[in-house]
């Protein structure tokens, strides 16, 4: 069931002024006007269960989601019920742009844990684009970082071998989680399953969790009933061929 169905928006618990995310060093600052539409901009904020859906592919959303906490996964299906999943969100993602753009949803999105969604409405992007560019530009970064994802995801299934790809994998999640503060002070817990690793890699379940026992045994992972703490995150990069993280200070809508 989509997010906007059923469910309420709640008073905001975080005003755009006291937001936890915005004194992260990931993020860049507002400027004063910035931050006062954004606060109009905001309606509320959505409280998400671990495994609900909050997007469906194919539906109209009249809402566009920021993560404030919570980790979710963007995915397409196949007729038969076969899933590929494209990208993981976490706080500080935008959920829902592109059915700004294409008119409906062109995948879905599932909570992988409980998570808090900052709710906007998506009629008022057109203010943002007319009277805001900088918001505007923000939004095009946005676009265009998602897509640079997409192409090193592809040249990942393309070309890196299972345990390369696996590695990529979670080397660039746990990189991305460190970044929004979602360790703290203790190593990063990944709570995907090894059907999210298959799922995301391309690959049969078995050959999957083969791939991940090779990874344990090297001492880069290790996996745990609430999914994947990274031991070794240089070693985990260098067996997949990847420099990291290369962005500076990002925008948060």
């Amino acid at each position: 069931m989509p997010a906007q169905h059923g469910r309420s928006f709640s008073s905001r618990q975080y005003p755009c002024e006291d937001c936890p995310l915005r004194p992260l060093p990931a993020f860049r600052e507002f400027e004063e006007k910035e931050l006062l539409f954004v606060s109009t901009f905001k309606k509320g904020e959505l409280a998400v269960d671990k495994g609900a859906t909050v997007l469906v592919e194919g539906s109209h959303s009249a809402h566009l989601y920021t993560v404030l906490s919570g980790w979710a996964f963007r995915y397409k299906l196949l007729s038969d019920g076969r899933r590929q999943i494209l990208n993981y969100s976490m706080p500080g993602d935008l959920i829902g742009l592109q059915g700004s753009l294409m008119g409906e949803m062109q995948h879905s999105v599932e909570a992988l844990s409980p998570m808090l969604l900052c709710v906007f409405e998506r009629e008022q992007l057109h203010e943002l684009y007319r009277n805001h560019p900088g918001l505007a530009y923000d939004i095009t970064w946005i676009a265009s970082r998602e897509e640079r994802m997409l192409d090193e995801n592809l040249l990942s299934i393309g070309r890196r071998t299972a345990m390369e790809r696996a590695a990529y994998l979670i080397a660039f999640i746990s990189s991305r989680a460190r970044a929004v503060g979602l360790n703290g002070k203790t190593p990063v817990q990944i709570p995907i399953t090894q059907q999210h690793v298959a799922d995301t890699l391309g690959l049969s379940l078995v050959h999957t969790n083969k791939t991940i026992r090779k990874l344990m045994d090297r001492k880069l992972i290790v996996w745990r009933d609430g999914g994947c703490e990274v031991v070794d995150s240089d070693r985990l990069k260098e067996l997949a061929h990847w420099e990291g993280l290369s962005e500076d200070r990002r925008p948060l809508i």
